[in-house]
């Protein structure tokens, strides 16, 4: 029997003398002072030697002295614990588990609260690993004799036990760890009687049946006293358990620590699925649902594994039915877990539950993965996208054997394509179509790769009784099936969900070859049929189009099929001449860019066609242009639209290629100058004017920096950027917004791009075309920003036609908002234009944090990297700038609690905290802050004359919020603070360098924080200096770091105290209990913005209720009978529900939650 009341197993009578024999010694090993060498921790330790041999080493030693070898094995888990003591023989032989483990507390070290489980390093990689053998190996080495001698195994459980109830960390989580290894090691010598017991009962049975005369009556006593020694010895391991069991699991898989939680959970699956007889039941089950509902997400992981390995034996299914039943909502649910990877097993263990049965999951259970094929985490999707397979495409048709195989439409592929085209429309996220094939890719790659079947499905004729797709569904094939080719031909996610490019194998390589030759051998035949039936269809066209961006082109030549690229090259050719949609000649122009290729012979055949239609385009455009600007205020609309679909068409291939020799900045700076002078030039035809202009710079640009450039082709670049310069600074006084704005974002790039910063790399040659804008155009860039950026969302006029409403409309002029200030922002990066325009985007940082916050805070880090006195110059600059703004605005006798004031007050404080926490780096920068501050406070006299206090007396109240560099010299300045100076303010400051001083080194010289508080001249406000103090107590507080808790022998040392609830023991109620979640915070935390975490844990006020009493004794461990014998009895009582192990002894414990 097991000593459940904290003592050690004792020896029979008649061992104590062979016990102190041998107490001198351990393993062979001599001991002094007490001392023990730790024999097996060290090679543990080290985990070279085979585990087996050491375990025999042991055995050997117990055979000889079992007290030494006992107490050898006990220093082994005090030594793995972490703790310097050691149990001398003495101890063992006079004092209780407890004693013993209080002794060891007080001896733990305190300086570290790392231990052999938790230090990092090589030496400990494999320990724990190799602690986990040992015991395994252990008990498996002594499973035939030494654990059943009531000693061995009723010492290490009863140390073990006592050790987890320890509030010592390291104790506690070893431990655990060993108690847990111990009962699965256990399980597996149970599972090895019952199929011992199993085999002796059917030998008996068939002995027992022969005839009388053949029968051999002693093999009967035999197999019988086998069979009763096999049950005697399966009582013994059940006792075993059930002290494992009550005595460490049940108080471990709630503990505070998320690791000794995790250790508890994934254990007891391996118990389920290894002895499914024995613990596949609802007794325990209930502790892995209940644990679901963890706040940390290792824990939520530990569950969802351990029941993987359940649902994955279709044998083990019915007796998961009620468990199923009871958790499935949860199982859904954690899908959307917040932790990654908890979603993604959630996902696969409910693919499992859908191979097992397909009626558990309702409809609406499965719609809630189905949207996850859209996830931007890519595991999640693909998970998802697992489940989608198995659920839709699992059923397909079966061919006959023998029958030739069924291509196109009329293949068994047919359908399933169909499907996935019906989900993707249902699922109403049609741009995500290339999510939706990454997420199929790995489970449905056959399907998604067979072309054949999809150009059939556009091409060929439904079949009789078949129903045809509808247009809607056409464009989503069409799209699908362009995805489809993308995937196989760059072999990496799609942009947003992919963690940058990996290294193929070799394997993958060969398939990334043999894909681009198929699909390129298909659509070459097929594609221009196809551009021919769709090409009045824009975005059909446009998506066919990109398909020959993903070709292997020598295919054209190789399979002979040139007359199939002639056939393309007139397909498109039509498409450039009857579309003016953007995207479809861009579409255009990069398929041209894509088969003029000068590696492979097709090019000249590419290249004459595309000159060809180039000069069509120029000399047409020429044409109507000469007419159009001829005509004047006489043009009709007709001609205009003429104009603008030709230089739409120009426009849009002169992104792709280079048109320098067509001379196309003559004519559309010709075209400009006239919308200048008449003022009635239409929007578009000047906004694709202005683009194409901009083209013919770059592409002009680009040639000069390839190699040597004459000086006649820079004087000529260099005239046509800075007369283009002029006519788009012209242009940002257009009438219209979209011009305007189309002007801007040129100028910003050209600016840029011709900015200093062009010479670097080895291209000084180009030092000549370096231009710098003059005073009057950056004074107009930063003007258009103010009045066309920082404006409310309902004064945006460039939303009309009643769309203000429309939320989609919205996002869409704030992404072009965005875009402007960020190409403005990067001018003062890349010091364009001076840093001191800064101040104007820099004090909009809190109006318009939620729009364009993550862009403004970006342009002050980048700013400071660059000058940190410019930076520190240009932040007080812009905090000046809104003081004036308030007081033309309220006054100079505003109320200092206005909303106003405390958002300058606010931003200042925001501003504070980028400077960081090194103030020797920011010393520089923090005194010209102040410096700037303190002179414009003083700046302009009190209109009271001499007495009064300055106009700008109350910007002091904003420079408390901004940092201090603990060396500046304000002597002076703290002699006028202390004058008038309130009492109570300079105590809650004496009060703060108190509490400051203590992380501090003694020596330092005292802050200049301290110095500055507040300035009282004339009469005191005492109500204002004791606000503004508390605001400074609260804000400028200096951060203490504190390292997370751990539980050390401080505690302990006071016998009088009870344990520390914090490690489920018994509750303190006069204690808080210890947020273990809740994250370090400091001075320098992100603007302190608000931290929202969405997790997924409904029931969790629930599961604290209903773990609120739960009764530690619920069950025992009873091994089933003998499978020949076995009876089976009625099903046990619903374990799941919460009154059933409701407990008044345990009801008062309100504090063992989930932590």
């Amino acid at each position: 029997m097991l000593c459940q009341g904290g003592k050690k197993g004792k020896k029979a009578a008649g061992e104590k003398g062979k016990g102190g024999k041998g107490a001198g010694r351990l393993n062979g090993h001599h001991q002094e002072n007490g001392m023990e060498n730790m024999m097996l921790f060290e090679v543990v330790k080290l985990g070279r030697s085979a585990m087996q041999s050491v375990v025999d080493d042991w055995i050997e030693s117990y055979k000889h002295d079992r007290d030494v070898a006992l107490l050898d094995l006990i220093n082994f888990f005090i030594q793995c614990s972490g703790c310097k003591g050691v149990v001398s023989g003495e101890m063992f032989r006079n004092m209780q588990n407890s004693e013993i483990i209080r002794r060891m507390t007080e001896e733990f070290d305190e300086d570290s609260g790392d231990y052999p489980l938790t230090i990092a390093g090589p030496q400990w990689k494999k320990f724990k690993s190799s602690f986990c053998e040992f015991i395994s190996v252990l008990v498996r080495q002594c499973q035939y004799s030494i654990i059943y001698d009531e000693y061995m195994m009723d010492t290490v459980i009863s140390l073990l036990t006592g050790l987890s109830d320890s509030q010592v960390r390291a104790f506690r989580h070893t431990s655990t760890l060993a108690a847990m290894k111990l009962m699965t090691a256990l399980v597996n010598v149970a599972l090895n009687l019952s199929i011992n017991m199993d085999n002796t009962q059917r030998q008996y049975e068939a002995e027992r049946n022969k005839a009388v005369p053949k029968r051999a009556n002693d093999r009967l006593e035999l197999l019988l006293q086998k069979r009763k020694e096999l049950q005697e010895n399966q009582d013994e391991i059940e006792n075993m358990m059930n002290a494992i069991f009550k005595g460490v699991f049940v108080h471990r898989y709630r503990d505070s620590i998320a690791e000794i939680r995790a250790i508890c959970i994934e254990e007891i699956g391996v118990w389920m699925k290894l002895y499914s007889d024995a613990f596949l039941n609802d007794s325990y089950l209930k502790y892995v649902g209940w644990t679901m509902h963890d706040k940390q997400g290792e824990v939520r992981l530990k569950c969802l594994t351990a029941l993987q390995g359940l649902y994955y034996n279709r044998e083990l299914n019915a007796r998961l039915e009620l468990f199923t039943s009871r958790f499935k909502d949860r199982i859904v649910s954690m899908t959307l877990d917040k932790e990654y990877d908890v979603a993604v097993q959630a996902i696969k263990l409910l693919t499992l539950v859908l191979n097992s049965t397909d009626e558990v999951l309702t409809p609406e259970d499965c719609e809630s993965v189905y949207h996850l094929v859209y996830s931007a985490h890519r595991p999640v999707a693909i998970a998802a996208g697992e489940f989608l397979f198995k659920k839709l495409f699992s059923q397909r048709e079966p061919e006959e054997e023998g029958a030739p195989k069924r291509r196109g439409r009329q293949s068994p592929n047919a359908n399933l394509i169909k499907t996935t085209v019906f989900f993707f429309l249902e699922s109403e996220l049609h741009e995500h179509a290339a999510y939706l094939v990454d997420s199929l890719w790995e489970c449905g790659a056959e399907l998604l790769k067979d072309w054949e079947c999809m150009i059939s499905l556009l091409l060929d004729e439904p079949l009789p009784g078949e129903e045809a797709l509808t247009d809607r569904q056409e464009t989503a094939l069409i799209e699908i099936m362009l995805c489809t080719v993308r995937q196989a031909a760059e072999c990496h996610p799609p942009v947003g969900r992919g963690t940058g490019k990996r290294v193929m194998t070799a394997k993958e390589k060969k398939t990334q070859l043999d894909d681009r030759t198929r699909m390129t051998e298909l659509f070459a035949v097929a594609l221009p049929p196809l551009l021919a039936k769709y090409a009045v269809d824009a975005e059909k066209v446009t998506n066919l189009l990109q398909l020959p961006q993903f070709f292997d082109l020598e295919i054209y030549t190789t399979g002979r099929l040139e007359k199939h690229l002639e056939s393309l090259l007139r397909q498109i050719r039509e498409i450039v001449e009857k579309h003016t949609d953007t995207e479809v000649l861009e579409a255009c122009s990069k398929t041209y860019h894509a088969l003029c290729n000068e590696e492979f012979t097709i090019f000249n055949r590419v290249d004459i066609a595309r000159s060809q239609l180039l000069d069509e385009l120029v000399d047409k455009f020429n044409r109507l242009l000469e007419d159009f600007l001829q005509e004047g205020e006489d043009a009709d609309e007709d001609d205009a639209y003429q104009v603008l679909s030709t230089l739409k068409r120009i426009t849009a291939f002169h992104n792709a290629h280079d048109l320098s020799g067509w001379d196309l900045f003559t004519s559309n700076f010709k075209l400009l100058n006239t919308g200048i002078e008449n003022g009635d030039m239409p929007e578009q035809i000047v906004i694709h004017s202005l683009q194409c202009t901009h083209y013919v710079i770059l592409w002009h640009l680009a040639k000069l920096s390839e190699g040597s450039s004459r000086k006649d082709d820079l004087v000529t670049l260099r005239k046509q950027m800075r007369a283009f310069c002029m006519m788009c600074q012209r242009y940002l006084t257009n009438v219209n917004t979209a011009v305007k704005e189309q002007a801007f974002t040129i100028l910003c790039d050209l600016l840029l791009i011709f900015s200093h910063q062009m010479v670097s790399g080895g291209r000084e040659h180009l030092e000549p075309l370096v231009y710098s804008p003059e005073d009057s155009l950056q004074s107009e860039l930063l003007s258009f920003i103010l009045n066309h950026v920082f404006i409310d969302q309902d004064d945006d006029t460039n939303s009309t036609d009643g769309q203000q409403d429309d939320e989609a409309v919205k996002i869409e002029a704030l992404h072009k908002r965005r875009n402007l200030l960020a190409a403005y922002c990067k001018l003062i990066i890349y010091c364009v234009v001076e840093m001191k325009t800064g101040a104007d985007i820099f004090k909009q940082y809190m109006r318009y944090y939620n729009d364009y916050g993550d862009i403004i805070k970006e342009t002050m880090s980048k700013t400071r990297q660059i000058d940190k006195i410019q930076c520190a110059k240009t932040l007080i600059l812009s905090l000046q700038q809104l003081f004036n703004e308030m007081l033309s605005e309220l006054g100079h006798g505003f109320d200092r609690s206005s909303s106003a004031f405390c958002g300058i007050k606010e931003l200042a404080r925001r501003f504070s905290l980028t400077f960081g926490l090194d103030q020797v780096k920011t010393r520089d920068a923090i005194a010209m802050l102040h410096k700037d501050g303190i002179e414009f406070a003083f700046k302009d006299p009190s209109p009271q004359g001499e007495g009064g206090p300055p106009l700008n007396l109350a910007f002091l109240d904003i420079l408390i919020f901004l940092p201090k560099d603990c060396w500046l010299p304000l002597i002076s300045y703290r002699n006028s603070l202390q004058a008038g100076g309130d009492d109570d303010t300079m105590s809650v400051m004496s009060g703060y360098s108190s509490r400051g001083s203590s992380i501090r080194s003694k020596k330092t010289k005292p802050p200049a924080c301290m110095l500055v508080v507040s300035l009282h001249v004339g009469p005191s406000l005492p109500e204002e200096s004791s606000s503004s103090s508390e605001v400074w107590q609260q804000t400028m507080q200096t951060p203490v770091m504190m390292p997370s808790p751990h539980l050390t022998s401080t505690a302990i040392r006071d016998p009088k105290r009870g344990r520390d609830d914090s490690y489920m023991g018994t509750p303190q109620h006069h204690q808080t209990p210890m947020d273990y979640n809740r994250r370090g915070t400091g001075l320098m935390e992100e603007d302190e913005e608000p931290i929202v975490e969405d997790v997924m844990m409904s029931s969790e006020g629930r599961m604290d209720d209903l773990n609120e009493g739960m009764d530690f004794d619920t069950m025992d461990i009873d091994l089933p009978p003998s499978k020949n014998r076995r009876e089976r009895s009625e099903l046990k009582p619903d374990y799941f529900d919460p009154a059933s192990i409701m407990d008044e002894s345990v009801s008062s414990i309100s504090t063992l939650r989930f932590v």
